[in-house]
Protein backbone atom coordinates (compact mmCIF):
# COMPACT_ATOMS: atom_id res chain seq x y z
CA UNK A 1 0.00 0.00 0.00
CA UNK A 2 1.51 3.40 -0.67
CA UNK A 3 1.96 6.08 1.70
CA UNK A 4 -0.64 7.94 -0.46
CA UNK A 5 -3.27 5.55 0.66
CA UNK A 6 -2.90 5.09 4.11
CA UNK A 7 -4.87 7.78 5.15
CA UNK A 8 -6.98 8.65 3.04
CA UNK A 9 -8.87 12.84 2.45
CA UNK A 10 -12.39 13.30 0.63
CA UNK A 11 -15.00 16.22 0.83
CA UNK A 12 -18.45 15.73 0.47
CA UNK A 13 -20.11 19.10 0.33
CA UNK A 14 -18.99 20.85 3.90
CA UNK A 15 -17.70 17.23 5.49
CA UNK A 16 -14.40 16.01 4.94
CA UNK A 17 -14.01 12.44 5.85
CA UNK A 18 -10.30 11.23 6.78
CA UNK A 19 -10.11 7.73 6.99
CA UNK A 20 -7.14 5.75 8.73
CA UNK A 21 -6.44 3.18 5.83
CA UNK A 22 -4.38 -0.17 7.20
CA UNK A 23 -6.47 -2.57 7.84
CA UNK A 24 -3.80 -5.84 8.09
CA UNK A 25 -1.91 -3.91 10.57
CA UNK A 26 -5.23 -3.45 13.04
CA UNK A 27 -5.20 0.36 11.76
CA UNK A 28 -1.61 0.95 13.43
CA UNK A 29 -0.05 3.74 13.87
CA UNK A 30 3.42 3.98 12.52
CA UNK A 31 5.32 6.91 10.57
CA UNK A 32 2.94 7.56 7.59
CA UNK A 33 -0.04 7.30 9.36
CA UNK A 34 1.04 10.25 11.58
CA UNK A 35 2.39 12.16 8.74
CA UNK A 36 -0.94 11.35 6.86
CA UNK A 37 -3.08 12.10 9.24
CA UNK A 38 -0.83 15.54 9.70
CA UNK A 39 -1.17 16.39 6.29
CA UNK A 40 -5.36 15.62 6.40
CA UNK A 41 -5.76 17.82 9.40
CA UNK A 42 -3.36 21.09 6.92
CA UNK A 43 -6.10 20.17 4.47
CA UNK A 44 -9.10 20.34 6.72
CA UNK A 45 -7.81 23.82 8.47
CA UNK A 46 -6.75 25.08 4.95
CA UNK A 47 -10.05 24.52 3.38
CA UNK A 48 -12.78 27.08 4.46
CA UNK A 49 -15.57 25.29 2.64
CA UNK A 50 -15.28 22.37 4.89
CA UNK A 51 -16.71 22.89 8.29
CA UNK A 52 -16.23 19.78 9.76
CA UNK A 53 -14.16 16.14 9.62
CA UNK A 54 -15.28 12.65 10.15
CA UNK A 55 -12.06 10.37 11.10
CA UNK A 56 -12.90 6.68 10.65
CA UNK A 57 -11.05 3.37 9.62
CA UNK A 58 -11.31 0.78 7.39
CA UNK A 59 -11.63 -2.19 8.75
CA UNK A 60 -12.31 -4.55 5.64
CA UNK A 61 -10.60 -8.14 6.28
CA UNK A 62 -10.38 -8.07 9.82
CA UNK A 63 -11.79 -10.84 12.15
CA UNK A 64 -12.84 -8.85 14.79
CA UNK A 65 -12.70 -5.02 13.81
CA UNK A 66 -9.90 -2.49 15.16
CA UNK A 67 -10.67 1.20 14.82
CA UNK A 68 -6.82 1.27 15.38
CA UNK A 69 -5.16 -0.89 18.01
CA UNK A 70 -2.10 2.28 19.07
CA UNK A 71 1.22 2.58 18.21
CA UNK A 72 3.12 -0.30 15.97
CA UNK A 73 5.11 -2.28 17.89
CA UNK A 74 7.12 -3.25 14.65
CA UNK A 75 8.06 0.58 13.96
CA UNK A 76 9.02 0.94 17.30
CA UNK A 77 11.15 -2.38 17.71
CA UNK A 78 13.13 -1.60 14.05
CA UNK A 79 14.14 2.22 15.92
CA UNK A 80 11.54 4.26 14.44
CA UNK A 81 9.44 5.24 17.41
CA UNK A 82 10.06 9.18 16.88
CA UNK A 83 8.28 8.54 13.39
CA UNK A 84 4.75 7.88 15.44
CA UNK A 85 4.77 11.39 16.39
CA UNK A 86 4.63 14.82 14.76
CA UNK A 87 6.13 18.01 15.71
CA UNK A 88 3.05 19.70 15.78
CA UNK A 89 0.34 17.24 16.13
CA UNK A 90 2.53 14.96 18.60
CA UNK A 91 1.29 11.24 18.45
CA UNK A 92 -0.70 9.74 15.21
CA UNK A 93 0.14 13.60 14.45
CA UNK A 94 -3.44 14.57 15.86
CA UNK A 95 -3.18 14.29 19.75
CA UNK A 96 -1.86 17.65 20.53
CA UNK A 97 -2.72 19.13 17.32
CA UNK A 98 -4.07 22.98 17.19
CA UNK A 99 -7.38 23.09 15.39
CA UNK A 100 -10.14 25.26 14.64
CA UNK A 101 -12.36 22.98 13.07
CA UNK A 102 -14.20 19.85 15.00
CA UNK A 103 -13.38 16.09 14.70
CA UNK A 104 -16.02 13.30 14.98
CA UNK A 105 -14.53 9.74 15.49
CA UNK A 106 -16.51 7.20 13.74
CA UNK A 107 -15.80 3.95 15.28
CA UNK A 108 -17.16 0.52 14.68
CA UNK A 109 -14.54 -1.92 16.34
CA UNK A 110 -12.10 -1.83 19.00
CA UNK A 111 -10.25 1.28 19.90
CA UNK A 112 -6.88 0.35 22.20
CA UNK A 113 -3.91 2.47 23.47
CA UNK A 114 -2.91 5.07 21.17
CA UNK A 115 -6.01 4.24 18.94
CA UNK A 116 -8.35 5.25 21.89
CA UNK A 117 -6.12 8.12 22.52
CA UNK A 118 -7.20 9.42 19.34
CA UNK A 119 -10.79 9.18 20.00
CA UNK A 120 -10.00 10.76 23.21
CA UNK A 121 -8.73 13.94 21.36
CA UNK A 122 -11.26 13.99 19.11
CA UNK A 123 -14.25 16.88 19.30
CA UNK A 124 -16.98 14.24 19.17
CA UNK A 125 -17.29 10.63 19.27
CA UNK A 126 -19.87 7.76 17.44
CA UNK A 127 -19.80 4.42 17.85
CA UNK A 128 -21.18 1.05 17.23
CA UNK A 129 -22.49 -1.21 19.81
CA UNK A 130 -19.42 -3.41 18.84
CA UNK A 131 -16.99 -0.90 19.68
CA UNK A 132 -14.83 -0.81 22.77
CA UNK A 133 -12.32 2.04 23.88
CA UNK A 134 -9.05 0.87 26.05
CA UNK A 135 -6.29 2.06 27.67
CA UNK A 136 -4.15 -1.39 27.95
CA UNK A 137 -0.84 0.02 28.49
CA UNK A 138 -0.84 -0.94 31.80
CA UNK A 139 -0.76 -4.61 30.70
CA UNK A 140 2.40 -3.81 29.24
CA UNK A 141 4.15 -1.91 31.67
CA UNK A 142 3.26 0.94 29.98
CA UNK A 143 1.36 4.25 30.28
CA UNK A 144 -0.75 6.26 28.29
CA UNK A 145 0.81 8.46 27.59
CA UNK A 146 -0.35 10.42 24.51
CA UNK A 147 -2.90 12.20 26.88
CA UNK A 148 -5.18 9.61 27.86
CA UNK A 149 -4.46 9.89 31.27
CA UNK A 150 -5.31 13.25 31.75
CA UNK A 151 -8.34 13.57 28.85
CA UNK A 152 -10.14 9.88 29.73
CA UNK A 153 -10.82 11.61 33.64
CA UNK A 154 -12.11 14.62 32.15
CA UNK A 155 -14.78 12.88 29.89
CA UNK A 156 -15.89 10.00 31.73
CA UNK A 157 -15.22 10.97 35.93
CA UNK A 158 -11.91 9.99 37.67
CA UNK A 159 -13.28 6.87 39.48
CA UNK A 160 -14.68 5.38 36.18
CA UNK A 161 -11.37 6.39 34.72
CA UNK A 162 -8.76 5.11 36.98
CA UNK A 163 -10.38 1.40 36.59
CA UNK A 164 -9.52 1.70 33.24
CA UNK A 165 -6.52 3.20 33.32
CA UNK A 166 -5.14 0.37 36.09
CA UNK A 167 -6.69 -2.65 34.82
CA UNK A 168 -6.48 -1.90 31.24
CA UNK A 169 -9.74 -3.77 30.51
CA UNK A 170 -12.10 -2.06 27.42
CA UNK A 171 -14.95 -0.16 28.16
CA UNK A 172 -17.78 -1.50 26.10
CA UNK A 173 -19.57 0.98 23.66
CA UNK A 174 -23.02 0.90 25.81
CA UNK A 175 -20.81 1.82 28.88
CA UNK A 176 -18.98 3.85 27.40
CA UNK A 177 -22.15 5.89 25.81
CA UNK A 178 -23.54 5.97 29.56
CA UNK A 179 -19.98 7.39 30.88
CA UNK A 180 -20.56 10.00 28.09
CA UNK A 181 -17.59 8.93 26.18
CA UNK A 182 -19.69 8.23 23.12
CA UNK A 183 -22.63 10.53 22.07
CA UNK A 184 -24.32 8.30 19.40
CA UNK A 185 -24.67 5.13 19.73
CA UNK A 186 -25.29 2.65 16.48
CA UNK A 187 -25.70 -0.52 14.57
CA UNK A 188 -22.24 -2.58 13.79
CA UNK A 189 -21.37 -1.22 9.96
CA UNK A 190 -23.02 2.01 10.65
CA UNK A 191 -21.21 4.60 12.49
CA UNK A 192 -20.47 6.63 9.05
CA UNK A 193 -23.51 6.99 8.27
CA UNK A 194 -24.45 7.54 11.60
CA UNK A 195 -21.20 10.37 12.17
CA UNK A 196 -22.01 11.80 8.58
CA UNK A 197 -25.77 12.55 9.95
CA UNK A 198 -24.36 14.49 12.83
CA UNK A 199 -21.87 16.47 10.85
CA UNK A 200 -24.54 17.27 8.46
CA UNK A 201 -26.67 18.57 11.56
CA UNK A 202 -23.79 20.52 12.64
CA UNK A 203 -23.34 22.16 9.52
CA UNK A 204 -26.75 24.04 9.76
CA UNK A 205 -25.58 26.10 12.54
CA UNK A 206 -23.49 29.17 11.66
CA UNK A 207 -19.97 28.70 10.12
CA UNK A 208 -18.29 31.55 12.70
CA UNK A 209 -19.74 29.54 15.34
CA UNK A 210 -18.71 26.34 14.64
CA UNK A 211 -14.94 26.83 13.64
CA UNK A 212 -13.83 30.35 14.07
Amino acid sequence: MSDAQIVTYEVTGKVAVITLNRPDARNAVNGDVAAGLEAAIDQLEADDNVWIAILQANTTGQERPVFCAGADLKAINSGKAADLNTRRGGFAGFVYRERKKPVIVAVDGLATAGGCEIVLTADMVVASTRSAFGLAEVKRNLIAGAGGLFRLPRIIGRNAAMEAILTGDPIPAQRAYELGLVNRLCEPGKAQEAAMALALQVCTSAPVAVWE
